[in-house]
């Protein structure tokens, strides 16, 4: 789920995500849309700059959405199996899967977006999330599903650290103060601290 404004998106498993806005008067959410297009499940949601909504999928390809109409402009097909996680970076759109790939997506001249770099490993992709940090430097937290989190430095993928867990690492959220949690596939949710004080990175 991800929240712009007063409208919260939600994917569901068969496809659909779901838009519900607050009713300024009761203020109690209402679903008021339904975009369709996805033939599998709705994996991850992120939002981007000029009111842009992005959508991984189990049907292998990324949609584009534009959120003044809640229309799809743009079906990105670079992915082989599930893309499993899709995050922004600076002007850039990074999007993991199953396929054991990370891509980097910019825009063209024409608005499209296309790939312009691809990360290869040894397993599936599970998660995503980026940070800066104390430094300012942006660093990239990638779930791999052999149960262990990367930790790369950006634009240049050099790994600079390794988390290691029992199960597969499912979801990463950074907290205050230089921590930051992740939450395996056996329901125990990790407290980890960042030497300095990172910040999320901006969409």
């Amino acid at each position: 789920m991800v929240m712009d404004n007063d409208m919260l998106f939600a994917g569901t498993e068969e496809g659909t995500i779901l838009v519900w806005k607050c009713d300024t008067e009761t203020n109690i959410p209402e679903l008021t849309a339904q975009m369709k297009g996805h033939t599998g499940a709705v994996c991850s949601l992120v939002l981007g700059a000029n009111s842009r909504l992005y959508s991984g999928s189990s049907d292998n390809t990324i949609r584009v959405w534009d959120l003044q109409t809640l229309q799809c402009t743009q079906t990105l097909n670079g992915h082989a199996r599930d893309v499993t996680s899709v995050i922004c970076w600076d002007s850039y759109l990074l999007s993991a899967s199953l396929d054991n790939t990370l891509k980097v997506w910019a825009a063209t001249d024409s608005g499209n977006l296309e790939v312009i770099y691809e990360h290869k490993e040894e397993h599936g992709v599970v998660a995503l999330f980026g940070m800066t940090d104390a430094e300012a430097h942006s660093i990239l937290f990638c779930s791999y599903n052999d149960n262990t989190v990367r930790i790369y430095d950006l634009p240049s993928f050099n790994e600079r650290g390794r988390i290691f867990s029992e199960q597969q690492v499912q979801v990463i959220q950074i907290g205050i103060g230089g921590l930051f949690f992740t939450g395996d596939a056996a329901g125990q949710l990790s407290v980890w601290k960042l030497l300095g004080v990172p910040c999320a990175m901006a969409s």
